[in-house]
């Protein structure tokens, strides 16, 4: 895409004139452990000495080492593949949470048996938003669509993916129904906003598809993030966050993200936001299955 550009703009030619190269993010936000220069880095060039170059430049900052690659298309590959695999997995569990559920089975429970297995790898359900994985697969997606090839895994972890905030919504609506909660006015607390815990990040998060699907059923729906700037939540969401929660005032407290500051709380603090028939629902996985009253 970029390259093109740069000859057309500047009269120069790629591999001739100058060369090129590419690197994949490799960032986690807000994971302390895994830092840059803890990360391998895949390195690439358009050519074997501007590949050097950029391996070298990498390799004097990254602790862990740089991995080469024979093209930068295939830097490019294995960042998407990255990225396609977590969300496939993640609605693979989901789809699997929403079976159990319909039939009496505990999905934790099931997680954990599975997990006894030395090849079994543990995910939990969830929703899935962020700036990387719930976008790239659409990117493969699309070229694979250019040569004629229909993706079908992928597109369905997407769809899976994309509609666990209305389901999340709909089971909460349901434990209030159990609970004989009027929809008509009740108040609901949404404590997290961000895209992932202990991140001040709410690019493409899917609380807000939570917080819409909410609003459009209840009388009021409110949301406290300690991470967010409420000002960006504001501008691109026009979602305005709660400057301080209240006691006794709830009649649904959804735990939407794993934030340190609501991990460190304790479930009778929580349940004190609420009035005394309330729902709690824990979409984070911070309490045991039998302290809340709904998750996926």
């Amino acid at each position: 895409v970029c390259v093109p550009i740069l000859e057309s703009s500047s009269g120069l030619k790629a591999n001739e004139d100058f060369s090129y190269g590419y690197s994949p993010e490799r960032i986690n936000p807000g994971d302390y452990e895994h830092r840059l220069e803890g990360i391998v880095k895949v390195v690439s060039g358009s050519n074997e000495k501007a590949t050097e170059i950029i391996n070298n430049l990498y390799a004097s900052i990254i602790d862990a080492g740089t991995h080469k690659v024979n093209s930068i298309m295939v830097a490019e590959a294995a960042k998407v593949i990255e990225n396609i695999q977590r969300d496939v997995n993640i609605a693979l569990i989901n789809e699997l949470s929403i079976i159990f559920k319909g039939m009496g089975i505990n999905t934790e429970d099931v997680l954990e048996a599975a997990a006894t297995k030395w090849n079994f790898h543990t995910y939990h359900p969830g929703l899935v938003g962020g700036h990387c994985i719930g976008v790239d697969p659409h990117y493969l997606a699309y070229k694979a669509n250019e040569i004629g090839i229909a993706t079908q895994i992928i597109n369905a972890g997407r769809n899976i993916n994309e509609n666990m905030s209305r389901i999340v919504a709909d089971e909460v609506l349901e434990l209030m129904a159990v609970k004989n909660i009027d929809q008509a006015t009740a108040k609901v607390l949404i404590l997290g906003f961000s895209f992932k815990a202990n991140c001040p990040d709410s690019r493409n998060t899917k609380v807000a598809d939570l917080f819409n699907a909410l609003q459009s059923e209840v009388y009021q729906v409110e949301i406290y993030d300690p991470t967010n700037q409420k000002d960006e939540v504001y501008t691109e969401y026009n979602i305005s966050l709660i400057e301080n929660t209240k006691t006794q005032y709830y009649d649904c407290v959804i735990l939407a993200v794993g934030h340190d500051e609501f991990a460190n709380m304790s479930i009778d603090k929580i349940r004190s936001l609420c009035k005394k028939n309330h729902v709690l629902y824990d979409l984070a996985y911070i309490f045991e299955s039998n302290e809340v009253d709904g998750r996926l």
